[in-house]
């Protein structure tokens, strides 16, 4: 019985196929012998036995488990919600469902029985439907940041945590767009995030300078929907610099930095850094002024309406230890501008323009007009000099999950999505 334990059911049916050759060869007396040791080493019973030595197997008539009641019309339609959505995850994708769907339904052409299937969709169910049309692709992200000399005394070390539920206390941080090198001057993203709410703000310059990067925050703090009350920085020299000191005493705003080499004082910012800027435009090299501008404009207006109307977010808000594991709750995705009615710190008169703009916007049409334009941006963009040999073409590094992915594989290269794994 101790063998019969330490045998697996995979090991058994491998056993039960060789015993099976042995036991039709046999003669009546062997036959006894070898359902004996068959039953020694197996467990089974004698009867259950003899029934599965004495006939071939029966071929599986389905795969096993329940089937599934998302049928391939509705995987279908939830790949082409989820592309439009920029592939979020599938916490994420339940939430966002609810506002997308009259749209998605009018663009895609959808029928009332699957807009009500996948509205009904959980996120476990969503994951396992969408595991064949994930694509993996990893790429290593170097940053451009050179601490800041000046002003280190003067800018202290934010050591305590803000208050999450006042608005108006963000992080910021620059994002590189130099290609593969870090020579001449490349465009730089300057992204802010306010913490209670998520919400987001970003603005591209040519390269570092205190100035241009100090009018990008001033731009960018009469943008907000909310009274900006601090930065927090990184310790790099395009904020810890005299203009920057200036500009934060100037509107009497709290200037606090985070300390060199340790990227989790700035991590609200370093994860935005992601979504809002590297997620959308890639590792391209990108010096144009012409494309800039262009940025810039995508940045105040379509990307700003869909990052803070359409994309919600979770939030942590508890870490326990479950022995020597970590457990993390978070909230229920929500959208900055959710966040920020039920912060209730917005006007009467501001909270219905704000509903207004965002009643006026179809989330689809939206998606696509922000992929035309991040398309036209990329093409005054380059790799840049390299001395590693040529660019890497990401759209080729597709990976599917199950056989028969050649077909998969080309379909999803063809589609224009903004995620960088396409590009």
């Amino acid at each position: 019985m101790a063998e019969a334990l330490a045998m697996d059911a995979r090991a058994c049916r491998q056993y039960a196929e060789e015993m099976r050759k042995r036991y039709a060869r046999a003669t009546r007396g062997e036959r006894s012998r070898l359902l004996d040791e068959f039953v020694a080493v197996t467990g089974y019973q004698r009867k259950y036995a003899i029934a599965l030595l004495g006939q071939d197997p029966v071929p599986r008539q389905r795969p096993p488990g329940r089937p599934s009641r998302v049928s391939a019309e509705a995987v279908e339609a939830l790949v082409k919600v989820w592309r439009a959505m920029d592939y979020p995850w599938s916490a994420r994708l339940v939430a966002m469902l609810p506002a997308w769907m009259p749209y998605a339904r009018a663009h895609f052409e959808f029928d009332a029985a699957t807009e009500q299937l996948l509205l009904a969709l959980s996120a476990r169910t969503i994951d396992r439907a969408l595991q064949a049309h994930r694509t993996a692709l990893k790429q290593r992200l170097y940053g451009r940041t050179k601490p800041g000399t000046l002003l280190k005394h003067q800018i202290p070390v934010r050591t305590e945590r803000w208050d999450t539920r006042e608005v108006g206390w963000c992080e910021t941080d620059t994002v590189a767009h130099c290609g593969e090198s870090g020579e001449g001057e490349f465009a730089f993203s300057v992204n802010v995030t306010d913490i209670a709410s998520t919400w987001t703000e970003t603005r591209a310059v040519l390269g570092k300078g205190k100035r241009f990067v100090v009018a990008a925050l001033d731009e960018m703090r009469r943008s907000l929907p909310f009274t900006l009350r601090g930065i927090d920085s990184d310790s790099g020299s395009e904020f810890i610099n005299f203009h920057c000191y200036d500009w934060c005493k100037e509107h009497e705003l709290q200037f606090t930095r985070g300390r060199p080499y340790h990227k989790n004082d700035n991590a609200h910012i370093e994860q935005k850094n992601w979504t809002h800027v590297r997620k959308i435009f890639g590792w391209k090299r990108i010096t144009e002024p012409k494309a800039i501008e262009m940025m810039n404009e995508l940045y105040g207006n379509e990307l700003r309406l869909m990052l803070n109307y359409f994309q919600p977010s979770v939030k942590l808000i508890e870490r326990r230890r479950v022995g020597s594991r970590v457990r993390r709750v978070f909230d229920k995705p929500k959208t900055p501008f959710e966040r920020l009615i039920e912060l209730n710190v917005l006007s009467s008169d501001r909270l219905a323009a704000m509903r207004a703009e965002r009643d006026a916007v179809d989330p689809v049409a939206l998606a696509a007009a922000i992929e035309q334009k991040v398309v036209t941006v990329l093409r005054f963009a380059s790799a840049g000099p390299s001395r590693r040999g040529p660019v890497q073409d990401y759209r080729n590094t597709f990976a599917t999950v199950h056989s028969g992915g050649a077909a998969r594989h080309a379909a999803q290269a063809a589609v224009p999505v903004r995620s960088n794994a396409a590009r």
